[in-house]
């Protein structure tokens, strides 16, 4: 098993606590109290609060790209492989704790900080709308889906994905409920959308 560093320790600790208390519910010693260190030894490794938040930004960032990589990279051969791909993604999103607790910072700060009003538009909404647009005109081409724009079907793909994640976050226990709303949301618009399964 992989050792975790100090600086790793100091960032699951900020995302523990910030995504329970909000940016400026968290000092400096209670960072560093959570993280097993004593307040002036988290100097060491970050010169301060603003700098963990920005380095657990970053961390979450790359861990959101490589997350959705396997399913956003290449446009799904048929309407089944359309479905499973995106129940990955939306598996991805509630399931990994890391990404929970981040949904949660972002819907907390993101009117505190410009970077983080537009990584809440980018990863709840326009990074998927683009994949998957990309994604339908080429499935239009391939004649798996009439033809309708790309964008618009995009936009309906998932917007109502984001919305229903979002319940998953305030209300635990309608997960299952809503993962099974997701996938038939997800049949209905092959349904609407798509041509002839084979």
């Amino acid at each position: 098993m992989e050792k975790t560093s100090t600086k790793d320790k100091i960032l699951y600790a900020a995302l523990d606590l910030i995504s329970e208390r909000g940016y400026d519910g968290v000092g400096v010693d209670l960072l560093a109290e959570k993280a097993g260190l004593k307040g002036p030894s988290l100097y060491r490794h970050y010169k301060g609060k603003e700098k963990i938040f920005e380095s657990l930004i970053n961390m979450v960032e790359k861990r959101y790209e490589e997350g959705f990589r396997n399913t956003s990279e290449t446009c799904p051969q048929s309407l089944d492989e359309l479905i499973n791909n995106a129940m990955k993604s939306v598996r991805f999103t509630i399931e990994d704790d890391v990404i929970h607790k981040t949904r949660r910072i972002l819907a907390m700060e993101q009117f505190r900080s410009k970077r983080l009003a537009e990584m809440t538009s980018k990863y709840h909404l326009e990074n998927l709308q683009h994949v998957y647009a990309g994604f339908f005109d080429e499935m239009m081409r391939k004649g798996l889906l009439i033809e309708d724009d790309p964008e618009y079907m995009a936009l309906e793909f998932v917007a109502p994905v984001s919305l229903m994640i979002h319940i998953c976050d305030r209300q635990p226990e309608r997960k299952a409920e809503m993962v099974e709303k997701i996938k038939n949301h997800f049949e209905h618009f092959v349904k609407i959308y798509g041509k002839e399964r084979e």
